[in-house]
């Protein structure tokens, strides 16, 4: 009776050696997948910033830096696309740095966003991060490239093409009729200079009697295409740089009675792609997300990104 008991004990613990082994193989290879799927996040390196940013985070933070926290969901997911899409794209997948102004994606760290919203933090915090998780890895793509996804605060009621900005056609970014954005309170603006402020601005000096010669051309969207002064040539570009203005859709003029210069414009930003506010409009009439980004954006489809397959 003992020596059978013994010899089933034997058996036992030989069979409890042999599934060790395996066990432990189990254990290991659950390790490795996580820590390859972890070696495959794709961290972003934003000028400025001491490390480098997981991708969501940094979409978090562009997210909250360029649409207001209190649009619709869907406006703000359709943004967290267009910033994802813009971010790997501008920085070939995190191997580039990328500047965090609107030269590129405004960027605002967790430290600014608590600054910014103070006693709201959380609330706000939490809407940008569900907004940011519902669309995770969600990216635009145009025969399966990731698109330039530009885009701006609010256009003139209709959006800027890319030739119409750039001279360079590119399928996905045509002119579109964006009304709502005229309900903007960024819509239209004004601002004015003494001529001596307005010349001090300029490589020449403009009389009074100039703004009556000025030749403004426009292009289909609206916009000016090119300003004309005698000999001088600017494009619409040059000018609101060089005045520092909100668009390319401005008129000017001299009011002699106060003694200065008046221009006044339309929309805000360069037009191109989405617009944020258009985007707020069409979410509060009960557009999704995909369907804001399939207006703006022509013919272009979205899908998800494997960043292991990238």
């Amino acid at each position: 009776m003992k020596k059978w008991m013994i010899s089933i004990a034997v058996i036992c613990l030989m069979g409890a050696l042999y599934m060790l082994p395996v066990a432990f193989s189990e254990r290991q290879e659950d390790i490795t997948l996580k820590k390859g799927e972890n070696s495959c996040e794709i961290l972003i390196e934003v000028e400025g910033q001491q490390d480098k940013i997981p991708l969501e985070t940094y979409i978090t933070g562009v997210v909250a830096a360029e649409m207001p926290v209190s649009f619709h969901k869907e406006a703000l997911k359709a943004q967290a696309i267009a910033a994802r899409t813009y971010a790997l794209k501008t920085t070939n997948y995190g191997e580039k740095a990328i500047a965090p102004t609107v030269a590129r994606q405004v960027f605002y760290d967790e430290k600014q966003r608590k600054t910014n919203w103070a006693s709201n933090f959380l609330g706000n915090e939490k809407k940008i991060v569900e907004a940011i998780n519902e669309t995770k890895g969600q990216v635009l793509l145009y025969h399966n490239e990731l698109i330039t996804a530009m885009f701006h605060s609010t256009s003139n009621g209709k959006t800027e093409s890319a030739y119409g900005y750039s001279g360079n056609e590119i399928p996905y970014l045509q002119s579109v009729a964006s009304i709502a954005d005229q309900a903007s309170p960024k819509f239209e603006a004004q601002q004015e200079w003494t001529l001596a402020q307005w010349n001090s601005l300029w490589p020449v000096q403009w009389q009074p009697s100039d703004f009556n010669r000025i030749q403004l051309f426009y292009n289909e969207s609206g916009r000016v295409e090119r300003l004309q002064l005698g000999n001088n040539v600017w494009t619409g570009r040059e000018v609101r740089t060089l005045l520092g203005i909100p668009s390319t859709d401005f008129t000017m003029n001299y009011d002699a009675s106060t003694k200065k210069v008046r221009v006044n414009t339309q929309g805000y930003g360069h037009g191109v792609g989405m617009s944020q506010y258009g985007a707020e409009a069409m979410a509060n009439e009960g557009k999704t997300a995909d369907e804001i980004l399939h207006y703006y954006y022509q013919d272009i489809e979205i899908k998800k990104i494997d960043a292991c397959l990238k």
